[in-house]
């Protein structure tokens, strides 16, 4: 599926009464998390555990 037909099935899919934010916050959604994929699929970004670590280390520093 094109970007093009994934954003209008993602539109197709909101409420009728939906705000241009609502539609402006999905779109967005939609964008970051195919981003995010296609850097997995890449072989880059970290992992989820590489995440947590960092995140257990700053909560430890404080």
């Amino acid at each position: 599926m094109s970007t093009k037909e994934l954003a209008m099935e993602t539109i197709k899919g909101l409420p009728e009464d939906a705000t241009w934010k609502e539609i402006e916050v999905r779109i967005h959604l939609l964008a970051e998390v195919n981003m995010g994929y296609e850097e997995l699929r890449r072989g880059e970004g970290t992992s989820v555990t590489d995440e947590v670590e960092f995140l257990n280390l700053a909560r430890a520093n404080r």
